[in-house]
């Protein structure tokens, strides 16, 4: 198991490094000029805005900003200014991501409980109508990107039903609110970006479920289970779900990146005040260092997701574990 972890953060290095570098050439290439967010469209006196660009580093080299700025990351832990928020990036990200952590987290948990329902009960009703509707609504959910559908979901349920709230995190005057009404407040503002986000993922994960749960019902052990007389139920959940979780986790883990980005693309929609509408005012702005910073959080959290999958897929396969027994051997 410490082999794997190893392995895993040793792969991660290069591929960080890669990214940050992509996502850093990309802004740079850019139009615009971030001094521009500092100084707004009134006039300046050209040695005011010498002063500004040199206090901020704007003057020097690309190349030479990106060093000092990996440097800072690397032997102090520090992320940075933020020059469109005017305030250390460390504080601008601490502010926004458990907003992200906590709408990724709600989208997991119902990213699971649908995926692996709506599969199962597409594999119990194999053939009948409710195998083709489920299928069917998987398929346009999984075709659909997630910023359309939330649109359309803004539009019927919060503009036509009123049902759920449009965006933001709280009702308007909601500070003053006692907590347990506030949470729920927080809830009801959840549930519509949070529901979208996973159901929109758990499209695939439903299909590979009904997949592993069809081929696990023809196994040799499942047959020999219903010839001693266990019921149909016992059967289905447990021998043939069993079976296919295994593989589904695998997929899970491989999911998170999906949870992630998408996670960046619902807040905008939303107007949830997260790492995502961090990440896109800060682009708008050319705010590199938050740019970086954001990129950085969200590929570790990207690489957490998966080595943590890996690691549960270890834990419950006694196969895997056996396999890499053997290989530090």
């Amino acid at each position: 198991m410490a082999w794997l972890v190893a392995r895993r953060l040793l792969a991660a290095i290069p591929l960080l490094f890669g990214v940050l570098t992509l996502v850093f050439v990309l802004v740079e290439s850019a139009p615009g000029d971030p001094s521009g967010v500092l100084l707004g469209e009134r006039p300046v006196p050209p040695e005011v805005r010498a002063r500004i660009v040199e206090a901020y580093g704007l003057d020097r080299p690309p190349v030479e900003r990106y060093l000092r700025w990996l440097g800072a990351v690397t032997l102090r832990g520090e992320l940075g200014w933020s020059v469109s928020r005017a305030r250390p990036v460390t504080r601008a990200i601490g502010d926004a991501l458990p907003s992200t952590l906590l709408l990724a987290g709600a989208a997991l948990l119902i990213y699971v409980i649908a995926g692996t329902g709506i599969g199962v009960a597409a594999a119990r009703w194999r053939g009948r109508w409710p195998d083709r509707a489920l299928g069917g609504a998987s398929l346009v959910l999984f075709s659909m990107p997630v910023f359309w559908i939330g649109l359309l979901a803004i539009l019927a349920l919060s503009s036509g039903l009123g049902w759920f709230p449009p965006g933001s995190t709280h009702s308007v005057g909601a500070d003053a609110w006692p907590p347990v009404r506030r949470t729920a407040d927080l809830l009801w503002h959840l549930a519509l970006p949070a529901g979208i986000l996973g159901l929109t993922s758990a499209a695939a994960l439903s299909r590979f479920v009904r997949s592993e749960m069809l081929a696990a019902l023809g196994e040799e052990f499942v047959r020999a289970a219903s010839a001693r007389g266990a019921s149909g139920r016992r059967v289905l959940f447990g021998h043939a779900l069993c079976n296919s979780l295994l593989p589904a986790v695998t997929l899970v883990g491989m999911s998170v990146p999906v949870l992630v980005s998408g996670s960046l693309v619902t807040e905008v929609v939303f107007a949830w005040p997260g790492m995502g509408r961090l990440a896109y005012d800060a682009i708008l702005a050319r705010d590199l260092p938050v740019v970086l910073a954001t990129t950085l959080l969200s590929s570790v959290l990207v690489i957490a997701g998966n080595l943590a999958a890996d690691l549960v897929l270890a834990a419950v396969d006694p196969r895997i574990r056996a396999g890499q027994g053997g290989g530090a051997r």
